[in-house]
């Protein structure tokens, strides 16, 4: 396992007069109880945000509230106008918040650049689509040609967004974008750890023109934030562990808001026996170790058939200890660190739990506290079976189990054979079996011949998870129309829908009735 030598870190282009700047965009009544955000390469302090208590969340519920009303009756078109600009400016300044992710987060440039991706995609996707999906729609009415009706989305009002720390800036603001350009105000909890990447991305968007104060952001306890949130919002937006999303849907449900949720996973990747599989060690790296595995979309579990198991298994191993581990800030890394203690602490518990029950670790196994304090090197294991914590529990950092199978029916076995259901990979030569095989998956999304950024990145089609992996979906269509309250307006001309006055019930019936087997037979009614 090679490692990059200190001397690679750069100066951050990131400093603490940026981060205090940043930071006051948090209003909060006692501005003397703070908490510390830590540098995920360090361990060192990287900065404080207010601790806020649920009255801020209140008092940021009623501002944001009040910046809504005028920003819903712009037109879809100048909304939009800000997102495009904001795409721009997030192209333009992407150095600042690269090294800002890197510092809170821990991992790879390379990962980081994934973040802006997300990002402008989601942007521009939204920009160029909002109109088409929120204008007012002609829909079929009860009586063909005497009812008219219209179908109108109006904006829920305000939108909380609750997100987890392993993508800060992607999960801080890019399922805001969606409900921005519908006409809400946000109110947004990024984690503790890492909170500066969300407050960037805010300060941009102001930059672009959205209003002052449209989207609020509250910094705290996700424990003591979370309910005030809910309880001050009419839609929730939550990513984070499926054992956390229920309670947040709980609480929902007792509010009587609709919620959508990205929770946890235990994704598999399947390699058939037609497969290449120098190709598919290399989508097997990126799948298992981009964002030092704490990715929700990431593999932990590998299959492969006993005819390819050999050479697949020594590739994968050299490919896997040829990874640099690297503390720099910039793209000379593979792979970065874990974000805290906390995580390391669970890697290393899955990893010596399983040696201790019999897992062979092939490669990788280590802490690595000469690069910084929270690295673990890329961890392969085999042998891994169900009395292990590793086996169905999501580890979230870079370990990866791999188990040897005879074939593609007991690999789709296997991967079905979870709670969860999330994102999963299948490798193949054959696009048409590689299809087939992704249908019979149990999982919201699936990639053929990638690792996970074929699907998150086609934001024109839905995203989110089967199972306990989450509600609802993100992206697409849906991504934009579930920030939004549909409204069906009916205009019944001539003849009302049912017997007119004067007219004999029975007879009325027979003659809609023969009138409906006519419609059934019409061309063009639905």
């Amino acid at each position: 396992m090679t490692a990059a030598p200190s001397v690679q870190r750069i100066t951050p282009r990131i400093d603490s007069r940026r981060l205090e700047a940043l930071t006051r965009r948090v209003q909060v009544a006692d501005p003397t109880s703070t908490q510390d955000v830590t540098n995920a390469m360090t361990g060192d302090v990287l900065g404080t945000v207010p601790h806020g208590t649920p009255e801020d969340v209140r008092a940021a519920a009623k501002r944001a509230r009040g910046v809504q009303r005028t920003w819903a009756a712009r037109p879809v078109r100048e909304r939009a106008a800000v997102l495009r600009r904001f795409h721009d400016l997030v192209l333009a300044r992407q150095d600042e918040v690269l090294d800002l992710i890197q510092l809170e987060n821990g991992k790879a440039r390379r990962h980081a650049f994934e973040e802006i991706m997300d990002v402008t995609l989601n942007a521009r996707y939204c920009a160029n689509t909002a109109h088409e999906y929120l204008r007012p729609k002609r829909r079929q009415g009860a009586q063909p040609g005497l009812t008219r009706v219209w179908e109108l989305h109006h904006p829920k009002g305000l939108v909380g967004v609750i997100s987890p720390w392993n993508y800060p800036l992607t999960l801080g603001i890019s399922d805001a974008l969606p409900a921005i350009v519908a006409g809400n105000a946000i109110l947004t909890k990024p984690d503790a750890q890492t909170p500066f990447s969300a407050l960037w991305a805010v300060d941009l968007l102001e930059e672009a023109g959205m209003p002052p104060g449209l989207v609020q952001v509250v910094t705290g306890s996700g424990a003591e934030l979370g309910l005030p949130i809910i309880e001050n919002c009419d839609f929730l937006m939550f990513t984070g562990s499926t054992a956390v999303g229920r309670t947040v849907a709980a609480q929902a449900g007792e509010n009587l808001i609709d919620c959508s949720m990205e929770l946890g996973g235990k994704n598999a990747l399947l390699v058939l026996d037609d497969a290449d599989v120098d190709q598919a060690v290399s989508g097997a790296v990126r799948a298992c170790f981009s964002n030092t595995g704490q990715l929700c979309i990431s593999m932990e579990r590998i299959y492969v058939p006993s005819t390819l198991w050999d050479e697949f298994i020594r590739k994968f191993v050299v490919a896997t200890e040829a990874m640099k581990l690297s503390a720099a800030i910039d793209y000379s890394g593979d792979m970065g660190s874990l974000v805290s203690q906390k995580q390391l602490d669970t890697v290393i518990r899955h990893v010596e739990d399983a040696k201790s029950k019999g897992a062979t670790v092939l490669a990788g196994g280590r802490r690595r506290p000469d690069l910084g304090p929270f690295f673990f090197e890329p961890t392969i294991l085999t042998g891994v079976d169900d009395t292990m914590e590793v086996y169905a529990h999501e580890t979230f950092g870079p370990l990866v189990s791999v188990y040897r199978v005879a074939g593609e029916e007991e690999a789709i076995a296997k991967a079905n054979d979870s709670e969860f259901g999330l994102n999963f990979s299948v490798w193949t030569s054959d696009e048409r079996r590689g299809r087939r095989v992704a249908a019979r998956l149990q999982a919201g999304t699936v990639n053929v011949n990638d690792a996970y950024a074929a699907a998150w990145g086609s934001v024109d089609a839905p995203m989110g998870g089967m199972k306990a992996s989450g509600l609802g979906r993100r992206h697409g269509e849906h991504g934009i129309l579930k920030y939004t309250e549909s409204q069906t307006i009916a205009v019944e001309r001539v003849v009302p829908v049912g017997a007119p006055d004067g007219v004999d019930p029975a007879r009325y019936a027979r003659v809609v009735s023969a009138g409906l087997k006519i419609l059934k037979r019409l061309p063009g009614i639905k």
